[in-house]
């Protein structure tokens, strides 16, 4: 059974299915890190300075004690982040999109193949034809 794993794992296309989640996770990193640190201001700046990932609907707010501190935490529906999460999808659709694109400019176009010649059949069905005349 080891030997049969082995086999498996060294196969290329579990190597190259590993490859491809390490760098779809290398990927979205730093795409949520363009969402976040670039983009979603650029868009608060030109929506009046709005920070879309503080965006949410309480549903209840946090409750304290005397003392200040927090007994029961906010509940809320934070549909800002959700919102960014959203925007990051797109940006990394589009960026897989164009890697993808360049990805197969780079590849050979598949060679035409070869034009089919008569087969045995229809060579003898010929030669009968001719030899009935």
């Amino acid at each position: 059974m080891l030997k049969e794993f082995k086999s498996f794992i060294m196969t290329g296309n579990v190597i190259e299915f590993a490859v491809a989640v390490i760098m779809a996770g290398a990927v979205g990193a730093v795409v949520n890190g363009f969402v976040a640190d670039i983009a979603m201001p650029l868009v608060g700046m030109l929506t009046g300075g709005m920070d879309f990932s503080a965006l949410k609907y309480v549903l209840s707010p946090e409750v304290k004690d005397a003392a200040g501190a927090i007994t029961s935490p906010e509940n809320a529906v934070r549909y800002g982040a959700w919102i960014n999460s959203i925007i990051s999808l797109v940006v990394i659709g589009f960026v897989m999109f164009m890697i993808i694109k360049a990805y197969n400019k780079t590849k050979k176009p598949a060679e035409a193949p070869a034009p089919a010649g008569p087969t045995q059949e229809e060579l003898l069905t010929q030669i009968r034809d001719l030899l009935k005349k």
